[in-house]
């Protein structure tokens, strides 16, 4: 009966951390840092939560949020939401949140938690949310408004948040170092 309990407890606890930091994401989607290029503190909540609550239930966090703004909620950037975000030209981005999770789950199984093996999942997580992200504005965007190159795209929605991301992953590791005893 106590082991019945215990894995209750435990789900319980799963639930309300996936939910709590879902709400996370959304509140960093909406706090955005005005700058030359305007950047929101989303990538953050990301790397925060997965940093965290780990890889599983990091993801499950992400896909929450993401389902949340495709059923049209307002948590996206600019409170927006809705299936029409995701489709965008910057919809891939939030798409590759997701990705960027399920990348540093995998390697938090393969490398561990330690401070340095998470900056390197984060980083690793990062390129792929750029990449995921970035093909998919330059197909939506070469669809609706002609074609577009990779270094433009890259200009336009990668270089100019290189910096920033990487500070926001110097503050989610800091955070994660810090107050990971509370989430385990």
């Amino acid at each position: 009966m106590v082991n019945t309990e215990v894995k209750s407890h435990s789900k319980t606890y799963d639930l309300v951390y996936v939910a709590l930091f879902a709400v996370l994401i959304a509140i960093c989607a909406w706090i955005s840092v005005p700058t030359t290029v305007p950047f929101t503190l989303q990538t953050f909540g990301i790397f925060l939560t997965v940093g965290l609550l780990g890889g599983k239930r990091g993801s499950m966090a992400v896909l929450v949020y993401i389902l949340l703004g495709a059923a049209g909620i307002p948590v996206f950037s600019g409170f927006t939401g809705g299936i029409g975000r995701l489709f965008g030209s910057t919809g891939g981005y939030i798409v590759g949140f997701l990705a960027s999770a399920l990348v540093m789950w995998a390697l938090e199984k393969v490398m561990g938690r330690k401070t340095w093996a998470l900056a390197i999942q984060m980083v690793l997580g990062l390129i792929v949310c750029y990449a995921i992200g970035t093909v998919w504005f330059m197909v939506v965007y070469s669809g609706t408004s002609g074609a577009v190159g990779l270094m433009t795209v890259l200009g336009w929605c990668v270089i100019p948040f290189i910096i920033p991301d990487l500070i926001k992953i110097a503050m989610a590791l800091v955070l994660t170092k810090r107050l990971s005893f509370l989430f385990r």
